[in-house]
């Protein structure tokens, strides 16, 4: 396994960092529990949930399954750098979501008491708030900072903007702020490069890509793409849209003799500013599978044909400026 910095701190993470999404929903505890154990084995020590997952509002059921199995020990805690989130809907009453410093407090609790903790390693604001002054979020987590309940602060879905905002209200305050930012991050969604990598770069963020392959869109559908959660309308709809995009990128991969999924991966393992993408295996083949994509180097002519199928918001990169 490789590892890297997050960001601008000295804290250490695998290169790909397990996403616990289905974690409940579509997996079960038991095999929630071993993909977890692989994903330890394969050196992977950066595991990304929310206090959201499991979509049973107030329930915090990944968190629970992610709890129950640091519960087992064998220093199953210690190897782990666990990130969770704050910001959704956990009951019907006016102060149980978004980023009051007593939702931010309250939520902390809850999700201590699920992950079977005494601290949260990334505590991530999982949207930005903007009926919250920032003063009021960062008095909150400073407090929590200050208890050993929380180590390091993060975001998600944030603009550049946000970024700014977040980091310079924390420098006013002599606290360290945002060290990691959790963006859609791929191949096809490329926005994120006008103005939230910039900010990341500047402030030292982390960057930390969620749905790496589009919801599989980039993981060979053209070949499967009756198969499983492609069938659905959404991914049948995305397909339509950038078919002739995906013909000549799973060409591509087929040229060079590797899954279309490890090339999705590895030109997001290429960008700079990626820290760690976001994987979300369901099953212990997929999980052994998508590891192989840390193996891959795209070479400069590569990274030129994909930046030409997949051009970014400002076009594909020019060779040269004439002026």
């Amino acid at each position: 396994m490789q590892y890297t910095r997050l960001g601008r701190t000295a804290l250490k993470v695998s290169r790909l960092c397990l996403g616990t999404m289905n974690f409940g929903p579509q997996t079960s505890e038991e095999d929630s529990f071993r993909i977890m154990d692989r994903a330890l084995e394969l050196g992977i020590n950066f595991f990304d949930t929310a206090n959201v997952y499991g979509w049973k509002k107030g329930e915090g059921w990944t968190e629970q399954i992610i709890g129950s199995w640091f519960a087992q020990g064998g220093g199953r805690r210690e190897k782990t750098v666990i990130a969770t989130k704050v910001y959704g809907g956990m009951g019907d009453w006016p102060n149980t979501s978004r980023l009051s410093a007593l939702h931010i407090r309250q939520a902390c609790e809850e999700s201590l008491r699920r992950l079977q903790t005494d601290h949260i390693d990334i505590y991530q604001m999982h949207h930005v708030d903007r009926d919250a002054p920032w003063d009021e979020i960062w008095q909150a987590m400073e407090v929590l900072v200050q208890q050993g309940k929380v180590i390091y602060v993060g975001s998600s879905n944030f603009a550049g903007w946000h970024i700014a905002q977040a980091n310079e209200a924390a420098k006013s305050r002599h606290f360290l702020g945002l060290v990691s930012e959790q963006s859609l991050y791929n191949l096809i969604d490329r926005t994120i490069e006008l103005e939230v990598i910039p900010a990341c770069e500047h402030y030292g963020l982390g960057l930390i890509p969620w749905s790496p392959l589009k919801g599989g869109i980039l993981g060979g559908a053209l070949k499967k793409e009756r198969e499983g959660r492609l069938a659905t309308d959404f991914a049948q709809k995305n397909l339509a849209k950038y078919r002739e995009k995906l013909e000549r990128f799973e060409a591509l991969a087929e040229g060079l003799g590797k899954p279309a999924a490890d090339v999705g991966l590895a030109w997001l393992l290429a960008q700079p500013a990626v820290t760690a993408p976001i994987i979300g295996p369901r099953t212990i083949e997929q999980l052994d599978g998508t590891v192989r994509a840390l193996d891959l180097k795209l070479d400069p002519a590569t990274l030129k044909k994909l930046d030409e199928i997949f051009p970014g918001p400002g076009g594909a990169a020019p060779e040269a400026y004439a002026w």
